[in-house]
C-alpha cells in the first residue's frame, strides 16, 4: 500500500517555535474542557486527535530541509507537556511518532525522508509497535522479518502499542533473519493487520496502548529502515524519546497542582462547596503548596535545560555531545517522576475524600503519573546520572536513558 497525503489538504503547516507554542497553548484550553469525562468513560479520544493532528503540531519537528518547522527540543518538549497539562493521555499518544521521526531523521535515507516526512506534514499519524510481552528481557524482540519477493512479510504480537488504534502507519520493530533489528513503517490498514484495544490501564485510560497483531503482514522494502544501529554508535535517538516522557509527566504534575490550587481556594471544609476563592492561612497546606512549587519549577526548567542539551547534541552527535544530553534528559525525567506522583498524592491530602469522587475527576492526575512513571525505572536514571558525574562514564545506549 502507498499511502497518499492528498485527501488531508487541510493540514496546517507551522513553520515556527512561536507558532507551534501558541497553537498548542490553542489546543490545550479546547482539550481540557472534557478531559475528566473522556478519562471516566474511557471516551477514545478520535475527534480530539483528528484536530490535534490537522492543527500541524504533528510535524513540527520535521527538518526544515523537507518543509517543516523544524523546531527546537525545547518547543517541542513544551508542547508536549502543554498538551499533557490538559489531557494525560493526549499527551502520551503522539510521543512515539515523534520518537520514529527521530529514528527516520538518524537512519533513513533521503528518500524514505523525503516521503514519510510529507505524510507527517500531511496529518498523518505514526503509532508504534515495539513492546513485546513475555520475553526475557524488555529489550528483546521475536517479531519476524522475512523476505518476499521485492518486500517482506511481517510476524508477531506486540503489546503497549500506544497510538496504534489511532495511526495511520504503525512502526514496528523486527528482526530478521539475521537477528537485526529494523524498523518497519508500516500502513494501518494492511492485510494480516489487527490492531486490538485490549489497554485496561487504570491511568492514562485512552491512549489506546494496546495490542498490534502481524499474520504474514506484506511491507515494502523501502518502508523498512535500521533501527538497532541507532543504538551502536551515539545518536539522539534515546535522549529524544525520554525528553518526551519527562514532558508527559511535567505536564501531568502542573496539572495535578493546579487543580489543588483551585480546590483548596474554593473549599474551605471538604463537606462544603462554596466556588468562592478564599484566603488559605493553615500553616501546612502553605508549607506543602511551597514545597509542591518549588519542585514543579524545578522540573520546568530542568526539562528545559535538557531541551538544550538536546539540540546541541543533534547538531553534533559526538560521544560527548550525546553523553551530556542523556544526562540532562535522565536528570529532566528523575524529577518529573518524583514532582507527577508527588503532586497527585498532595492534591488527595489536601482535598480530602473529595478529591476521590468521580464527578471531579481529580484521581486522574496520580493515576495517569502512576502508570507513566511505570515506563522506565527512575532508579537505573540515578546510578547513570551518578556514574557520569562520579566515575566520568558515559551512559548506556539505550532508549531509557
Amino acid at each position: 500500500m502507498s499511502l497518499d497525503p492528498q485527501p488531508r489538504q487541510r493540514v496546517a503547516i507551522i513553520d515556527s517555535d512561536h507558532e507551534a507554542l501558541r497553537v498548542a497553548h490553542e489546543l490545550a484550553a479546547h482539550f481540557k474542557c472534557d478531559s475528566s469525562v473522556r478519562d471516566r468513560e474511557r471516551r477514545l479520544p478520535h475527534a480530539e486527535l483528528e484536530l490535534f493532528s490537522r492543527s500541524g503540531l504533528w510535524g513540527i519537528s520535521v527538518p526544515k530541509a523537507f518543509g517543516g518547522a523544524g523546531v527546537s527540543n525545547v518547543t517541542l518538549a513544551k508542547v508536549i507537556r502543554l498538551i499533557s497539562e490538559a489531557d494525560g493521555s493526549l499527551g502520551q499518544i503522539p510521543q512515539n511518532h515523534f520518537y520514529a521521526l527521530e529514528v527516520l531523521r538518524v537512519n533513513g535515507n533521503p528518500e524514505q525522508q523525503k516521503r514519510l516526512y510529507a505524510e507527517a506534514l500531511a496529518g498523518f499519524r505514526f503509532g508504534n509497535a515495539l513492546a513485546e510481552l513475555g520475553t526475557k528481557t524488555a529489550h528483546d524482540r521475536t517479531t519476524q522479518l522475512t523476505r518476499d519477493g521485492d518486500g517482506n512479510r511481517i510476524s508477531g504480537r506486540k503489546f503497549y502499542s500506544t497510538g496504534a488504534l489511532y495511526a495511520q502507519r504503525i512502526p514496528t520493530s523486527v528482526v530478521d533473519e539475521n537477528g537485526v533489528q529494523l524498523l518497519a513503517f508500516v500502513p494501518s490498514d494492511s492485510e494480516g493487520l489487527t490492531v486490538v484495544d485490549d489497554w485496561s490501564g487504570f491511568g492514562q485510560r485512552t491512549t489506546g496502548s494496546g495490542s498490534v497483531v502481524f499474520e504474514e503482514v506484506f511491507v515494502r522494502a523501502s518502508d523498512v529502515i535500521p533501527f538497532q544501529s541507532a543504538f551502536e554508535r551515539p545518536t539522539t535517538v534515546g535522549p529524544l524519546a525520554q525528553i518526551l516522557h519527562a514532558a508527559i509527566d511535567t505536564g501531568i504534575a502542573r496539572a495535578a497542582f493546579e487543580d489543588a490550587l483551585h480546590f483548596v481556594r474554593t473549599r474551605t471544609r471538604p463537606w462544603i462547596d462554596s466556588g468562592i476563592e478564599k484566603a488559605v492561612d493553615d500553616p501546612l497546606t502553605l508549607h506543602s503548596f511551597g514545597k509542591l512549587g518549588i519542585r514543579l519549577y524545578a522540573a520546568e526548567a530542568l526539562l528545559d535545560r535538557a531541551g538544550e542539551f538536546l539540540d546541541i547534541a543533534q547538531a553534533d552527535s559526538s560521544a560527548e555531545n550525546v553523553a551530556a544530553a542523556s544526562i540532562a534528559v535522565a536528570e529532566a525525567r528523575a524529577i518529573s517522576t518524583e514532582i507527577s506522583l508527588a503532586a497527585g498524592s498532595t492534591l488527595f491530602e489536601l482535598a480530602g475524600s473529595q478529591a476521590t469522587l468521580a464527578e471531579h475527576g481529580l484521581d486522574r492526575h496520580w493515576r495517569n503519573a502512576r502508570v507513566h512513571t511505570l515506563h522506565d525505572p527512575v532508579r537505573w536514571k540515578y546510578h547513570a546520572i551518578g556514574n557520569f558525574y562520579l566515575n566520568d562514564q558515559n551512559p548506556p545506549l539505550r532508549g531509557t536513558i
